[in-house]
């Protein structure tokens, strides 16, 4: 990606962030030039890979496939420093843009809409060698549990969610005219190296073609202290 590109796509989700009435921690504000005087004691950030992360997992086609978002706080599971159990996040999905089908081996998650159009989750059970089962899949949405036929998508308007289970197979995207989706997620530790199971195999983080000066620094850019 062109960082001129991400540049943008940062900017437009600092505009949905405040259409929608959301604060974020003062460091998803920060710099470059910020970034170099901060010290030690923001190594929660660096170690957690807390702030910006714009991804179109190496394919090269964001507007296609890929989003963008926040990690606001997360655990390791890595280094025991950190003692946190959960993690949360902010994301922002474009109407054409889809995040690919996966899974997560151990982290359950609830996927929230905070604002905007409709997000349509599809979903499936996996099969013991990672394909995709042929079975009713059992569906918790704000208190309500029910059963729709594989490969449902699962509609949710602003202020409803889903949870995700390990090994639960999900995909989303934009209900199409309903406009950019501004999610959250609240989870258990966030583990990007270990926990993802792509259905098909592909990247997690953009090469980037530096066009222009970052206008915020990637969680995969912090200087050292």
């Amino acid at each position: 990606m062109k960082r001129s590109k991400i540049n943008a796509v940062i900017k437009d989700m600092e505009a949905l962030i405040k259409e929608h009435g959301f604060e974020v921690p003062p460091f998803c504000k920060w710099t470059a030039e910020e970034w170099k005087d901060k010290g030690a004691e923001y190594d929660e950030i660096r170690d957690n890979m807390l702030g910006w992360d714009i991804t179109d997992y190496g394919l090269g086609k964001f507007d296609e496939v890929g989003f963008a978002l926040i990690t606001i706080r997360n655990g390791n599971l890595k280094n025991d420093k950190y003692t946190k159990t959960y993690a949360e996040k902010l994301l922002m999905v474009n109407e054409g843009q889809m995040a690919p089908m996966h899974f997560h081996w151990n982290k359950m998650e609830d996927i929230i809409n905070r604002g905007g159009g409709n997000v349509l989750i599809r979903v499936y059970n996996s099969t013991e060698d990672g394909a995709f089962a042929d079975t009713d899949v059992t569906v918790n949405c704000d208190g309500r549990e029910f059963k729709v036929p594989a490969g449902t998508q699962v509609r949710l308007t602003p202020g409803e969610s889903i949870t995700i289970y390990p090994y639960m197979y999900h995909d989303f995207n934009v209900e199409e005219g309903t406009g950019a989706v501004l999610l959250g997620e609240v989870s258990m530790c966030n583990d990007d190296e270990n926990d993802n199971r792509f259905y098909d195999p592909i990247g997690r983080f953009p090469t980037i073609d530096e066009d222009e000066p970052a206008y915020r620094l990637l969680c995969t850019e912090y200087p050292k202290a």
